[in-house]
């Protein structure tokens, strides 16, 4: 199954954290990575008082069912210092979604599919757009159509991978 997963840090040199995840996630038993969007330096969302995002997009291939990918992301967070507290949106090594499992559509207390806010978040979106303007969120519309929604200033595209 194809699944699209967002990457995101905001401390200790948050690019190297996203390289570090993904050479992490290539080690995850049963997904092979396909493609990487560039990295995105994106302003914090929710709690702003925080520093600048990196964000990226990695598209997988994964034969795990959806909570046990869920976990095994969750696992490379907990590894990687990701500490759950009960400050929402806050500073963070590393954050990882799963966005999308092919066209599924969830709604359990442990998994929201398609991610619930996906859909009206650039530092998602932009990088998204990047690797496939016509996906379609279920529910939502294309990539393309979302874009034209939201606003993406403050975002760049970094000049590393």
């Amino acid at each position: 199954m194809k699944a699209w997963l967002g990457l995101g840090s905001n401390l200790d040199q948050p690019a190297a954290q996203l390289k570090d995840a993904l050479g992490r996630l290539g080690l995850l038993e049963g997904v092979e990575i396909l493609r990487v969007s560039s990295l995105y330096r994106t302003p914090p969302w929710g709690d702003e008082k925080q520093d600048d995002f990196v964000n990226a997009i990695v598209q997988i291939e994964t034969s795990l069912d959806p909570i046990p990918l869920l976990r095994g992301l969750q696992s490379i967070e907990d590894v990687m210092g990701r500490q759950r507290s009960e400050r929402r949106w806050g500073p963070r090594p590393i954050d990882i979604d799963l966005l999308l499992y092919g066209n599924l559509q969830c709604h359990t207390q442990e998994l929201e599919l398609p991610h619930p806010r996906m859909h009206e978040r650039a530092f998602v979106l932009k990088p998204l757009g990047e690797l496939d303007t016509a996906l379609i969120i279920p529910g939502r519309g294309t990539v393309a159509e979302l874009l034209g929604q939201v606003d993406c200033s403050g975002i760049f595209r970094l000049n590393e991978r």
